[in-house]
């Protein structure tokens, strides 16, 4: 079969140097005609996969509550994108209601519900976006997973109206993060998301693709699915082995630092000097809030740096000595990190550079690379001197480390085992609902 015609539902568009490369380990080979994407990120997409996208924003249907007769949907389409490696924001949104986007992000309860009275059908189905769809003619609908109720409604709406297959994309686990609250919004919350997921999960004809194995069976056991493991991947070029500098090496983080990876990254820090207080950790983050990123900022031992591109990502991962994968340790931590398994520990295993993840075993990340022998891992949140002066004092460990992380990358994560998987479950759904 050749590739079928996808329309991906999901928050950020497709970018192959963004957060959501992710999406590069099921499309890498998909021809750019037969891939689109609705999203709702307030950024300016650039060239990619996909060859039309449509913009949905809280701005624009804020504005069309207020009464505002423009259209709330913009279309992009693949020759008019721009060639920049960055994607960026929209001055006219996100700079003037940046106050309401920062409220937005905090995923609370009272957020989510308030964002799903916002995402009302009849401001997002307009004639616009039907004849968008119309003329894309999708065959299957790939739905990011989110904690937000419209994008599985749109995937709902767009599965109903051709009669195709949704695949959901599962990378954390939404449903199952239920625990004891005196607060009725949360339980309100939940349970209506549940319900919304459940219309999703009867439109799933061939299953649903996983971000681990674990959370692969259960959700497959409890709804009944017949979904597939597809590891993420990553384009970084490994570098030679080289050991760690004992003196001032490098020790780098990037990523997300909230769910207690502040707090993680805060006792690292510490641990450096006590060991040598000349050390230090660089964190890259696009994390603004002070209460979250303030800790760092007031540690000597840490560098707390802007988010940078992902180009330069891969540039100073190769000048690292030791990289980072972290989780916390709180009880609200891990539920929300059980099942993660972000392109970040793609990135660092394919990179050759010494691995260090620290945090709590129960998370999927610090589980997963305990079992892949290919990092140096610390679970105890008192032990992490220890650890890291094995690391310094254990080449050949450090050595054992990089050839592990070449077998768990040949095994798993090549973009072409990734892209035969996804191809397979997509064509299969398809199948199933008698569309081929």
């Amino acid at each position: 079969m050749e590739h079928p015609r996808v329309l991906i539902v999901g928050t950020v568009p497709y970018n192959t140097r963004s957060t959501s490369r992710a999406l590069d380990s099921y499309f890498h080979n998909w021809p750019s005609d037969h891939l689109a994407q609705v999203f709702s990120d307030a950024v300016t997409p650039v060239k990619g996969h996909c060859g039309t996208l449509y913009q949905i924003t809280d701005y624009r249907l804020l504005r069309r509550w207020k009464g505002a007769k423009e259209e709330v949907g913009v279309i992009f389409n693949y020759d008019e994108l721009p060639d920049s490696n960055e994607s960026s924001e929209r001055v006219d949104e996100k700079g003037k209601v940046s106050s309401a986007y920062r409220w937005g992000s905090k995923h609370t309860p009272l957020s989510h519900l308030l964002r799903g009275l916002l995402w009302r059908e009849s401001f997002w189905k307009t004639p616009q976006f039907e004849d968008w769809l119309d003329s894309f003619k999708p065959e299957c609908v790939f739905m990011c997973s989110s904690d937000d109720y419209f994008i599985p409604r749109i995937a709902t709406y767009v599965s109903q109206k051709y009669n195709i297959p949704i695949v959901p994309s599962i990378s954390d686990d939404y449903l199952f993060d239920y625990h004891f609250s005196l607060n009725p919004l949360y339980h309100f919350y939940k349970l209506t998301y549940r319900a919304t997921m459940k219309e999703v999960f009867k439109r799933c004809a061939g299953g649903a693709v996983y971000i681990c194995d674990t959370i692969r069976d259960k959700y497959n056991k409890e709804y009944g699915l017949e979904g597939e493991t597809v590891f993420l991947t990553s384009s970084i070029k490994r570098k030679p082995f080289a050991p760690v500098k004992k003196e001032n090496p490098v020790i780098t983080y990037f990523g997300n630092i909230s769910l207690g990876r502040n707090l993680s990254l805060d006792r690292i820090g510490k641990a450096l000097g006590e060991i040598n207080h000349n050390y230090r950790l660089l964190v890259y983050s696009s994390e603004t809030h002070e209460e979250i990123c303030g800790v760092l900022k007031n540690n000597p031992n840490i560098c707390y740096n802007r988010a940078i591109p992902y180009e330069e990502v891969q540039k100073k991962l190769e000048e690292s000595d030791i990289t980072i994968v972290v989780e916390g340790f709180r009880a609200e931590d891990i539920r929300a990190t059980r099942y993660s398994l972000s392109t970040k520990v793609a990135d660092c295993l394919s990179s050759g550079t010494c691995v260090l993840a620290y945090g709590s075993k129960e998370c999927g990340a610090i589980d997963y690379l305990i079992k892949s022998n290919a990092a140096f891992v610390c679970t105890d949140s008192n032990g992490i001197v220890g650890c890291i002066k094995e690391i310094l004092d254990s080449v050949e460990k450090q050595e054992q480390c990089y050839y592990n992380q070449i077998s768990v990358i040949e095994k798993k994560h090549t973009i072409e085992n990734s892209c035969v998987v996804a191809k397979t479950m997509i064509e299969k759904s398809i199948q199933k609902m008698g569309i081929k």
